[in-house]
């Protein structure tokens, strides 16, 4: 069987459950092998003090036939690093399927592979899409063409199952979704911000806004250069 090969697209202070999410089902399709890939490979530094081992350098990726960006906090670096954009872009441009999870939307952005499509990013962060040229799009999944964007961190679950189904079938990734008992069932009703109480929403977007300067300035930059 040849292999799909399914490259994660790593930088350090990537928040690592919106790669581990999807790896998790992508490692179970048949046929595939998946890569975790950075600039310079060795070992990634997680948002959250995880350290990822065994990076691959992306300049030896020769190919994806799946190639997938996480968010995090280090992504207005990553959207800076013109070396990570360009080898993004490069395994994209012959991919089957281009996907991303939370705001690894914006890295696609940054790569000029939004300009046109539909793409979802964090609800936090959908604003920062229209400079790409994308229209924004508040789905969980949002798929354009070959272009499928998932929304904030847990969302990449649902956006490997969706890809899955289309590779391998909807019998296939629904026994892999059985398999890893994937049946969210939140303690609380709060996981989307037009559900949640608004003082909740106010904390979580003040905390969040602290950001926004220096990231609406990464969009803006990276934007230019396309």
């Amino acid at each position: 069987m040849t292999p799909f090969i399914v490259v994660f697209a790593l930088f350090d202070r990537v928040t690592q459950l919106d790669f581990t999410g999807p790896y998790e089902v992508f490692w179970r399709l048949p046929g595939a092998q998946c890569v975790m890939a950075a600039v310079e490979g060795g070992e990634i530094h997680a948002d959250g003090g995880l350290v990822i081992a065994g990076v691959q350098r992306l300049a030896d990726v020769p190919h994806a036939d799946l190639v997938c960006v996480p968010g995090g906090f280090g992504v207005i670096e990553a959207m800076g690093d013109a070396a990570f954009v360009r080898e993004v872009r490069r395994l994209a441009d012959d991919a089957r399927y281009v996907t991303s999870v939370c705001s690894g939307s914006l890295v696609l952005g940054a790569a000029g592979l939004l300009r046109g499509r539909r793409a979802a990013c964090h609800w936090a962060w959908r604003d920062l899409l229209p400079p790409f040229g994308a229209t924004v799009d508040e789905g969980r999944v949002v798929r354009d063409g070959n272009l499928i964007t998932g929304g904030g961190v847990t969302a990449g679950i649902d956006m490997a199952l969706t890809v899955m189904a289309d590779i391998a079938g909807a019998e296939h990734a629904q026994s892999v979704q059985l398999g890893i008992e994937y049946a969210p069932a939140p303690p609380f009703d709060c996981g989307r911000p037009e559900r949640a109480a608004p003082e909740i929403l106010g904390a979580v977007t003040a905390r969040l806004d602290r950001l926004r300067a220096d990231r609406y300035a990464a969009v803006q930059r990276a934007a230019q250069r396309l």
